[in-house]
């Protein structure tokens, strides 16, 4: 029994240690002086890099990788939504429909929207931020993370299936003010709706609209 406790206890620092070395959040020390006047945000679609172990030609992958960052766009509006419910988040978020029709009506896609810079897509949107990001991924998270693991993997948080940064940018000056990354595993949830939500709770009084932190 006493080799039990001691084993548990070293597995819980390890995870601790895993988890350190999962995310890291930044906020600009401008943060409070550069968002004093941010009223709406708009939600990009995630820019995604998928490197598949299953062969996919360049036309299929593309498709893939924009499949996989507008989930993300929907899974944040979903979660920034339910936050609104409850009066948590200083700021607005813009529909996404209304953001994918503007940008469409601008000729702006998802393979170069990446040529615009943060302050013009907040001109072209009318919004005083952006809320944007990244993904590097080896499985479809769309189509939810593979079920078939023991539970030491899931004690220990194996399975790497890639990474995902969070960001929201000033309008106006287009300068960087918070940044969320994790790495995605077999504990991040089932899908990205699942990953967005356990990600954006841990995160949650680090937030920088967030009324209660």
């Amino acid at each position: 029994m006493e080799f039990i406790k001691r084993f548990l206890f070293v597995l819980f620092l390890f995870q601790g240690f895993i988890l350190i070395g999962q995310k890291n959040i930044y906020e600009s020390d401008r943060f409070e002086d550069l968002s004093s006047d941010h009223k709406i945000l708009a939600i990009l679609p995630f820019f995604t890099n998928l490197e598949l172990k299953e062969n996919a030609d360049g036309s299929d992958l593309n498709k893939l990788e924009e499949r996989e960052g507008y989930a993300v766009q929907d899974a944040l509006e979903t979660y920034f939504g339910r936050g609104k419910k409850r009066k948590k988040f200083s700021v607005d978020f813009q529909n996404t429909k209304n953001t994918n029709a503007i940008l469409s009506q601008n000729n702006i896609t998802y393979s170069n929207i990446d040529t615009y810079t943060i302050k013009q897509l907040s001109e072209i949107l009318d919004v005083d931020g952006i809320v944007s990001g990244n993904m590097d991924l080896n499985i479809l998270l769309s189509e939810g993370i593979p079920s078939d693991f023991s539970f030491i993997d899931y004690l220990l948080g194996d399975a790497n299936y890639g990474r995902i940064g969070i960001k929201v940018s000033d309008g106006k000056t287009g300068k960087l003010l918070w940044k969320y990354e994790k790495e995605i595993n077999k504990k991040s949830g089932r899908n990205t709706t699942d990953l967005i939500e356990s990600m954006m709770k841990k995160a949650t009084r680090k937030f920088p609209y967030d009324k209660e932190r």
